[in-house]
């Protein structure tokens, strides 16, 4: 793919977060609509609106690309655009302003291109696969920070019917890192990506693509590493086996005591 395709790509992918912000911004200190889909987890009016907003928008403009929103799907192509409208959804459900936008473009399963946008911070963090990783036009950079530092701060998600259990996991990487659950795994990889956290953990499997999907790109061309919970590369056109993001140091012991801890219990 020529570099300019992916640079129009892009372009289109910021103005969709702008867009998707401003939905954000507009029902957040408002009635917002929340309600409890089958799975149990909370979707609001802006979920829904950006989804719908982003695939009239790649009707009009990439009319041969397919879109994988967390709320909705269209088309069937190689160019997915992979979307979750509102990650921390319920956080932002309850006015609390921990929530952010996310926006893939994914080819035959790889993350070519990646944005996230916290609206209310104004921060934009992008990537284009090869081209480094950027906040508001500022090249960022993983950390360096190992476990056993005072400064190692680590970020993990869980919930009742996930289908991985990490608890002793959790438990036992506690010893080494200071864990804080922000309430968007989005938002908590950007602070690996920009250099805040060292590590993330993510349980998420069905249909959580749409989480990783960018967090994928932006993180690695930060130097960072994005695998599955298992230490291998994985596809983000479909169901992903969670993930693990880090600076790259604290991988590997990552995934060794995720895995020592999470036998038996899948």
């Amino acid at each position: 793919m020529k570099n300019s395709n992916l640079d129009i790509y892009l372009d289109f992918a910021k103005n969709i977060a702008y867009e998707a912000g401003d939905i954000m911004l507009k029902y957040f200190k408002d009635n917002n609509e929340a309600s409890y889909k089958f799975d149990e987890t909370i979707v609001t009016k802006a979920d829904t609106e950006i989804n719908s907003y982003l695939i009239k928008k790649v009707k009009e403009v990439f009319p041969k690309h397919s879109v994988d929103g967390e709320e909705e799907k269209f088309g069937s192509s190689e160019y997915v655009w992979v979307c979750d409208p509102v990650d921390g959804t319920a956080m932002y459900a309850r006015h609390i302003p921990v929530a952010v936008f996310s926006l893939a473009l994914v080819v035959n399963g790889i993350s070519l291109l990646g944005v996230v946008y916290d609206p209310f911070t104004d921060n934009l963090y992008y990537a284009i696969k090869g081209q480094g990783a950027f906040k508001n036009d500022k090249q960022i950079r993983v950390n360096n920070i190992k476990f056993d530092d005072k400064r190692s701060v680590s970020n993990f998600d869980m919930w009742p019917n996930s289908e991985y259990n990490i608890y002793d996991a959790i438990n036992e990487l506690g010893k080494k890192t200071y864990f804080v659950s922000v309430g968007s795994v989005i938002r908590a990889c950007m602070c690996v990506a920009s250099g805040e956290f060292n590590l993330a953990i993510f349980p998420g499997t069905k249909h959580k693509n749409c989480d990783i999907a960018a967090v994928k790109v932006i993180v690695e061309e930060a130097g960072g590493k994005v695998t599955n919970l298992f230490g291998n590369e994985q596809n983000y056109n479909q169901d992903i086996e969670g993930a693990i993001v880090s600076n790259g140091i604290v991988h590997d012991e990552a995934i060794e005591e995720i895995n020592n801890n999470m036998k038996n219990n899948k």
